[in-house]
């Protein structure tokens, strides 16, 4: 993967990009079954290059189950961090218990940092 060229597809993978020691992968609107193909593949793939991979998550107006599933698939294979999660991603989060294992952040920055 060599840029944001090599992953945007349906328009749900905003960019991605180099950041210190990971990625960073900036997502949008809707995530759900019919919409995370493409997402999935940058996110697989970053995860498989870098130590740590960090969703930017500020541009994104819904996630459902499997996108929930996506996130903690790969939670177990590299250092996921999700940063600027809306209020309907941080709702998902606490009513599945996933905030207690999800790394939040409250920004891309916060997220890259130690």
């Amino acid at each position: 993967m060599t840029g944001a060229e090599d992953v945007r597809g349906d328009g749900v993978v905003k960019d991605s990009y180099p950041a210190g020691s990971g990625w960073v992968v900036a997502a949008r609107g809707e995530l759900d079954q019919d919409t995370l193909a493409s997402l999935e593949e940058a996110l697989t793939a970053a995860a498989d290059r870098h130590p740590m991979v960090v969703l930017d998550a500020s541009s994104v107006t819904f996630g459902d189950s499997s996108f929930l599933n996506l996130l903690l698939r790969l939670h177990r294979s590299t250092a996921l961090r999700i940063a600027a999660p809306g209020d309907q991603l941080r709702r998902l989060f606490a009513l599945t218990g996933a905030d207690t294992v999800l790394s939040l952040h409250p920004s891309v920055q916060d997220a890259l940092g130690p």
